[in-house]
């Protein structure tokens, strides 16, 4: 089955530099195939992470349902609801807090693009589903030594309730790798989960 650009999962269409290609082409050949089968899997628990790290530039894109940042799957209706709302987005716009990247790398948050239908942001999926609304973020970060990164310590359990999973794909110039986070229990259960980038 022969793919092209437009069939790239929506994160990768969205970033905003020439490197979003180079992350696509290194996943495409990999993943599409898997990907084509599960494009819209909407599990609560589960939220997907692509890292891309290329030149000066970290790229964290996010795929979650709604249900795991908010704890509902729509537009806020209650005043306490719309609290939450606005509590989970200024937690996402402090990406950094979320992803810590190795200090190694010398990275400095930069632009942050949050997704979301149901909540009225950015240009979300036009497939989403009304009755299963997602939340798409893409975090980027801009280091003098990216490649230097070895670990990002990820806070997306302790920031949010409904995580229980984060699958994740890297791409580097080491290569690709995957990995599976689980949210932590007892003492570690506050602790970020450490992501290690290489082999």
């Amino acid at each position: 089955m022969m793919h092209t650009l437009h069939t790239l999962p929506t994160r990768f269409r969205r970033m905003s530099s020439g490197f979003a290609l180079t992350a696509a082409a290194l996943f495409a050949a990999t993943l599409l195939p898997v990907q084509a089968q599960q494009q819209h899997a909407h599990v609560h628990g589960q939220l997907k992470l692509d890292v891309a790290i290329d030149g000066p530039t970290v790229v964290i894109a996010m795929e979650s349902p709604l249900d795991n940042i908010v704890g509902f799957e729509r537009a806020p209706k209650t005043d306490a609801e719309k609290k939450t709302v606005e509590a989970a987005i200024a937690q996402l716009r402090a990406a950094d807090k979320l992803f810590a990247i190795d200090p190694a790398a010398n990275c400095k948050l930069g632009p942050v693009d949050l997704r979301s239908g149901a909540l009225g942001l950015g240009n979300p999926d036009p497939a989403e589903s009304s009755g299963h609304a997602d939340l798409d973020a893409s975090f980027s970060f801009n280091c003098t030594q990216a490649a230097a990164a070895k670990f990002i310590d990820v806070n997306l359990f302790s920031a949010f309730k409904g995580a229980r999973q984060i699958d994740v794909q890297i791409a580097s110039a080491q290569g690709q790798f995957k990995r599976q986070l689980k949210r932590p229990t007892g003492a570690q259960a506050a602790q970020p989960s450490r992501l290690m980038l290489g082999k």
